[in-house]
């Protein structure tokens, strides 16, 4: 789950993160009141789940607090497409107005996971400001990484080995420690996935405050943290996703028109790989999961028709605690409450597979068996032709 920056600020700044004053809000007149209130100059910020708002038009710098109100005014209800929104983007519907600050450096600092050691590592690099993966294709040298136990938290020496290497000294040094050992705490107490401060400001006075503030949540261990789960922003996911989740679904809309069932994340993963290896495009990921009824066989089945580029759909199960003939009848029953008129390629394999099959056989619908995994892919990128 991902969560607005003003929101990600008001976390970090729980755990000692520091960050910018500021106040979020829907009204023009409002921004106006926040600026006077922050010293006149400030700045107006898009709030919108994706990067890339400068560039787009959603953060505008302020002089006065009537400037403030304009940019509020301007920002608000526009459309914002960035390179993550994708060319549909997104709509404004709050802005984050915070104090204007003398910037003397700007820096990048983020923590993830890092899934080769199975640790959190914690990223620090001099180019602030610009995307993390741009910087690491040009220059990975500019990037340090610092991992980091999670049972034992991050040491003072581990901060000051991130901090000199971005060649922060006297009171910034200081502080920048301070910054990096709040942020992982916060990171690790609230199971974040990712805490990304880009930029990360070093002012003229030598503060250090998280300019810009991203996180993302482990959706499984939300049941811990309540208050975070309120923060979900609906308007700001797909449809068809927040769809999906209402009937414990794992799906994530794609730009393809091969739609794809498949149980196990990894048989997903793989699905998708042989679709683009056929030559075709995933138009989904979507895991119904090791233990998945019927119900949500056809639920499945109808969030995947949802998506009007859908031109095929491939049903890729292994049965081993999902059994085969469920996945039939949950098929069946799907097919004929929608009236399909695309075609539908299916592979089973593992438990009840021969029952399985022999209900979409004796269903007397358009239902393309496959033997093993090429052959699905192959047949199903035809057939989406």
């Amino acid at each position: 789950m991902k969560v607005h920056e003003y929101q990600a600020k008001s976390i970090l700044a729980r755990y000692g993160v520091a960050v910018p004053r500021g106040e979020v809000t829907d009204n023009p007149a409002e921004a106006r009141e926040i600026a006077k209130a922050l010293g006149g100059r400030a700045v107006v910020k898009a709030q919108i789940h994706a990067g890339g708002r400068g560039k787009a038009g959603g953060v505008r710098v302020a002089s006065d607090p009537e400037e403030a109100f304009a940019h509020a005014r301007a920002i608000l209800g526009m459309r914002l497409v960035t390179p993550q929104t994708g060319p549909a983007g997104r709509v404004v519907a709050k802005v984050l107005v915070e104090e204007a600050l003398d910037i003397d450096r700007e820096l990048y600092l983020g923590v993830t996971l890092d899934r080769s050691r199975g640790l959190p590592s914690m990223m620090a690099s001099g180019s602030g400001g610009m995307e993390i993966e741009e910087v690491a294709a040009k220059d990975p040298g500019a990037i340090v990484r610092e991992v980091i136990d999670a049972g034992l938290g991050m040491f003072p020496f581990q901060a000051r080995k991130l901090a000199f290497a971005l060649g922060l000294a006297g009171e910034p040094l200081r502080k920048g420690v301070a910054f990096m050992q709040a942020l992982f705490r916060a990171y690790a107490e609230t199971d974040a996935s990712l805490a990304e401060i880009n930029p990360l400001l070093v002012t003229k006075s030598g503060a250090v405050l998280a300019l810009d503030a991203k996180m993302s949540f482990d959706d499984n261990a939300l049941f811990r943290h309540p208050d975070i789960k309120e923060m979900r922003d609906l308007a700001e996911e797909d449809p068809l996703e927040v769809e999906a989740s209402k009937f414990g679904l794992n799906y994530i809309k794609l730009d393809g028109n091969v739609g794809c069932m498949v149980n196990g994340a990894g048989l997903a993963m793989a699905t998708m790989d042989l679709v683009k290896l056929a030559g075709g495009e995933p138009a989904n990921f979507l895991d119904v999961g090791g233990g998945a009824n019927e119900e949500q066989v056809k639920n499945a089945f109808r969030i995947i028709l949802s998506d009007s580029n859908v031109r095929a759909v491939l049903i890729n199960i292994f049965g081993g605690i999902m059994r085969c003939d469920i996945i039939a009848k949950g098929v069946v029953a799907a097919v004929r409450e929608m009236g399909l008129s695309i075609s539908i390629v299916v592979r089973l394999e593992g438990t009840n597979v021969d029952q399985g099959k022999q209900i979409l056989r004796e269903s007397g619908l358009k239902i393309t068996p496959a033997d093993g995994l090429s052959d699905a892919a192959r047949k199903v990128v035809e057939a989406a032709r």
